[in-house]
């Protein structure tokens, strides 16, 4: 019993001993790093003193150990200073608390005497544009070098080349023009943004044995691709996209063998066919060239990245090209696919169907291209995809559960066009539930209909639903309004959905909803503060608008109720929304006078952003109030098709230089046309017809610039549809065709005096209507010059003289009027004027004579008929009955030739009609 407790009291010393010793070997390990060189201490606060520190996040760098530190690493066997990390930990600049964090001032040479030094990070700092230090090239240990965004400029030392061992250089974000040479052991080098400007097409002296990433992108590079670039034997990944690289793609880039990324993307006029070799790079993982002009047939480079045995590409993406062909069935041998990007160029064909091989991939955007067939089956075998994007193509057929049902990964689905021409024809059962959870679903043009989709009812995390053209005829489904679905996007337009809309549907901020042209009803939908988008046009809501709206739906910045059955009065709450661009209320029951209308508190005091107004085709009455000089970023302006008086007001024309189109037809306007008009440099529709307008048009007309030159640029959208009369009818033009029209309309006042020369400046016009005034005087012959007119209208004035012959090269011109005034003359013959033969067009001016008109013009011989109208004399009399003689002479003698030798040999006639029969047969299978 005692022995055993002595070896008791052995045992325990011995683990103490052992712990003890465990413990002084972690004290020491722990601590031997912190054993500071004095030497280098002070290289360290020399080095600190001369830079700049606003925010003190060197603060640490004071005591005895200067191993602990911020940003100080050393040796833990030695304690030399190894490391030197001081990254801007806030690249803004800022963290919210007004401190600036970027160091600055110098970097003291100092450094050198840190003989062990070997990773070096001054990024995201500013050091206002000072030169790199020529003493870096000769820290012989560095490794890692990286200056980044640091505000450096000035030429690149070309010592760094002597940084033997450097096997990391990050210069991105450095503005110069050249890079050192000599870094012969480089592994990495990136130049990123860097705004390089030339790229050497001979780099001779450089010698990168080692390279193997090579980062050149967001330059400015103006050149080819250079020939050195393909003996970069050990290149590993090279980055050259945004830059303005050019010419074709060349077969040489096959010579980087050990290749395993390219990005080429984002060069915009790289053109070519795609290498056939560049496919037999078996080391690539992903393949960028994306953005640029590369065409020619997909099929040869497929197959070939197909042929590699051990294939590990992981990214394809080749869009936005102009590539086309068929997608080949070799594209399913490239198993580890994770990312196929072939969307937005002229691939033709259906998907082939060995697609279901790649069931790695989780993106595959096929979209905006031209194929076409049925969607396979074996798309439902890809269970890791994510996002699928086939929208904007031709497909066709029936889509079932069988197409989705593996697909447990997807979250983002996009099928359709915005055709509405329904191809495509979901099959899907009424109780089916789908594995995934889809967080985006757009599908446009397909018969998902004629039920809302109750296999929508577990899709619990949907934040987008775009359902455009889907044959839906329902209403919206109380399971569906209870799922408690918070929406980004809510997209049912063009359906024929009814019913009415409850308040109870959530959405997230900065949501749209689109319930356009179905058959809604009921009183306008209040949502919440977050919906900022509002389109609710083309249905049969009715009642007045909530004179809330603008309180409940203070972030409403788009709003579109056009063509309901709305009454009552605008309420002035919608004057809160002051970030309102959009404001459409057009073909409603709309009504009030001035003084109802827009109260003591002038609507448009806040609308500062408006850019697109429409208030027509309803009833509303009283001035235009002077508050809306207020918006002076309007590009549209249409309050046609009311009852507005007054005067047009002159700040139209002084406070809104970006209007593009000006309606007022069809009200009570009075006075004249103000010539502030004439600044709207870029105004290219202005009707202001059917009013009581009148004076003189005013002759700076002809400063209208924006007839008279091709914009560039117009906006795309102008809110909602636009009638214009031209061509002799009313036309409505969608919101996309308006930036095509050059349109005029001055028709319907009381306007007076001659018709300005000006008008021929405006060459690109092409309706101009000045009809039903009381216009004197001729027509210009200068409107000659309108060269793209198609449509002149003149008529029901008080015009006199004759019409002018230059109107003959309107080659353009397919509808004119000009009845009713006293033009007097020949009406002008040639060109255009040859298709204008309706009588109609002339109608009520009796001093006009000539075609197509019955009157003849005095002195004008009528012609004779054609068979009268020979002038032959006698020579010409014998020699035409020469001719006719011989010619009749040599009929006779083919004739009876052929005919008579058939008549008189039956095997001849048996042979031809043989002959005959024969080409007949052939002819009637050929057309069959």
């Amino acid at each position: 019993m005692a022995r055993g407790s002595f070896q008791l009291i052995i045992l325990v010393f011995l683990f103490q001993l052992l712990d003890f010793k465990i413990f002084k070997i972690a004290y020491y390990k722990q601590n031997l790093h912190s054993i500071c060189r004095q030497n280098e201490k002070k290289v360290l606060i020399t080095f600190k003193e001369a830079l700049t520190d606003p925010s003190g996040r060197l603060a640490s760098w004071h005591g005895e150990d200067c191993c602990r530190w911020n940003g100080v690493s050393c040796d833990n066997r030695t304690g030399y200073v190894i490391e030197i990390k001081l990254q801007n930990p806030y690249p803004n600049s800022f963290n919210g608390d007004g401190f600036i964090y970027e160091l600055g001032g110098e970097v003291s040479p100092s450094l050198l005497d840190l003989k062990y030094l070997n990773h070096l990070d001054l990024s995201m700092n500013n050091f206002g544009g000072a030169r790199i230090p020529d003493f870096l090239g000769s820290m012989s240990k560095l490794r890692y070098l990286n200056l980044s965004s640091a505000s450096f400029g000035g030429q690149i030392p070309p010592n760094l080349g002597k940084l033997s061992e450097l096997e990391y250089l990050d210069l991105s974000y450095y503005y110069n023009e050249t890079v050192g040479n000599g870094l012969k052991w480089i592994s990495e080098l990136h130049l990123f943004q860097c705004q390089q400007v030339s790229l050497p097409t001979s780099f001779s002296s450089v010698n990168f044995t080692s390279l193997s990433v090579l980062d050149l992108s967001y330059n400015d590079f103006n050149s080819t691709i250079p020939e050195w670039l393909f003996n970069l034997n050990s290149l590993k990944r090279l980055d050259l996209k945004s830059n303005n690289l050019y010419g074709v793609l060349p077969d040489a880039l096959a010579n980087l063998t050990s290749l395993e990324e390219l990005d080429l993307s984002h060069n915009f006029n790289i053109e070519g066919k795609l290498p056939r070799k560049l496919g037999k790079l078996c080391n690539l993982q992903k393949l960028v060239l994306a953005n640029n002009r590369v065409d020619g047939d997909i099929m040869e480079f497929m197959d070939g990245l197909s042929e590699c045995s051990n294939n590990r590409l992981e990214t394809l993406d080749l869009g936005f090209n102009e590539l086309t062909g068929n997608l080949p069935n070799s594209l399913g041998r490239l198993k580890n696919l994770l990312y196929l990007r072939l969307w937005h160029n002229s691939f033709q064909g259906s998907i082939p169907e060995t697609i279901g091989n790649l069931s790695s991939l989780r993106e595959l955007y096929l979209s905006c291209n031209q194929m076409s067939g049925k969607i396979p089956v074996s798309f439902g075998e890809l269970v890791s995809l994510y996002a699928v994007n086939m929208s904007e193509n031709m497909w066709e057929g029936v889509i079932t559960e069988a197409h989705l049902k593996n697909l447990s990964s997807l979250r983002i689905l996009s099928i359709g066009q915005l055709r509405p021409n329904v191809s495509v024809v979901f099959n899907i059962s009424s109780d089916w539930m789908p594995s995934f959870k889809l967080v985006y679903i757009k599908i446009q043009a397909c018969q998902l209909g004629p039920n809302f989709p109750r296999w929508f009812r577990n899709q619990t995390k949907l934040k987008t639903i775009i359902l455009n053209y889907a044959r839906i005829t329902d209403v919206i489904p109380d399971w569906f309004l209870n799922m408690g679905l918070e929406l980004e996007e809510l997209d049912v337009a063009h359906n024929q959905l009814s019913g009415k809309i409850p308040n109870s549907l959530c959405f997230s901020l900065g949501s749209n909803v689109d319930l356009s042209s179905n058959f809604f009803e009921g009183p306008l939908p209040l949502w919440s503060t977050n919906v900022t988008s509002l389109y609710l046009r083309d249905n049969l809501f009715s009642g007045p608008i909530s004179s809330n709206i603008g309180i409940a739906m203070p972030s409403l910045i788009e709003l579109d109720i056009t063509r309901n059955n709305l009454n009552g009065t605008i309420p002035l709450s919608i004057g809160y929304l002051i970030g309102l661009t959009t404001l459409v209320i057009s073909n409603n029951h709309l009504s009030g006078s001035s003084p109802q209308f827009w109260e003591k508190t002038p609507l448009f005091r806040s609308l500062n952003f408006l850019k697109f107004l429409s208030l027509s085709n309803n009833n509303l009455s009283g001035e235009v109030p002077s508050s809306l000089g207020n918006c002076t970023q309007l590009r549209r302006l249409d309050i046609g098709d009311n009852q507005f008086s007054g005067k047009i007001p002159v700040w139209i024309g002084e406070n809104m230089p970006s209007l593009l189109i000006i309606c007022l037809r069809n009200n009570s306007f009075t006075g004249n046309i103000p010539s502030e008009i004439c600044r709207l440099s870029i105004l290219h529709i202005l009707d202001i017809s059917k009013n009581n307008l009148s004076g003189f048009i005013p002759h700076c007309v002809g400063n209208l610039s924006g007839f008279q030159k091709v914009f560039t640029f117009r906006m795309a959208e102008y809110g909602e549809g636009l009638r214009l009369i031209t061509k002799g009818g009313i036309f409505r033009y969608l919101s996309v065709q308006q930036n095509l029209v050059n349109s005029m309309d001055l028709s319907g006042n009381n306007l007076s005096g001659e018709i300005p020369s000006e008008f021929a400046n405006l060459f690109r016009l092409e309706t101009l209507n000045l009809s039903m005034n009381h216009l004197s005087g001729q027509i210009p012959p200068a409107f000659g010059k309108l060269t793209w007119l198609e449509t002149l209208d003149l008529s029901k004035n008080q015009l006199s003289g004759p019409i002018p012959t230059t109107l003959v090269s309107l080659t353009f011109l397919n509808h004119l009027n000009l009845s009713y005034n006293k033009l007097s003359g020949k009406i002008p013959s040639g060109n255009q004027f040859q298709t204008l033969i309706d009588p109609s067009i002339y109608m009520g001016n009796d001093a006009l004579c000539g075609f197509p008109l019955s009157v003849e013009c005095d002195g004008e011989i009528s012609p004779l008929p054609a068979q009268n109208n020979w002038d032959i004399d006698d020579k010409n009399d014998l020699e035409k009955v020469w001719l006719f003689s011989f010619v009749g002479l040599g009929f006779l003698t083919g004739f009876w030739a052929i005919c008579g030798s058939l008549i008189l040999k039956k095997q001849w006639r048996d042979a031809y009609f043989k002959f005959v029969e024969r080409v007949a047969a052939r002819n009637c299978v050929y057309f069959a």
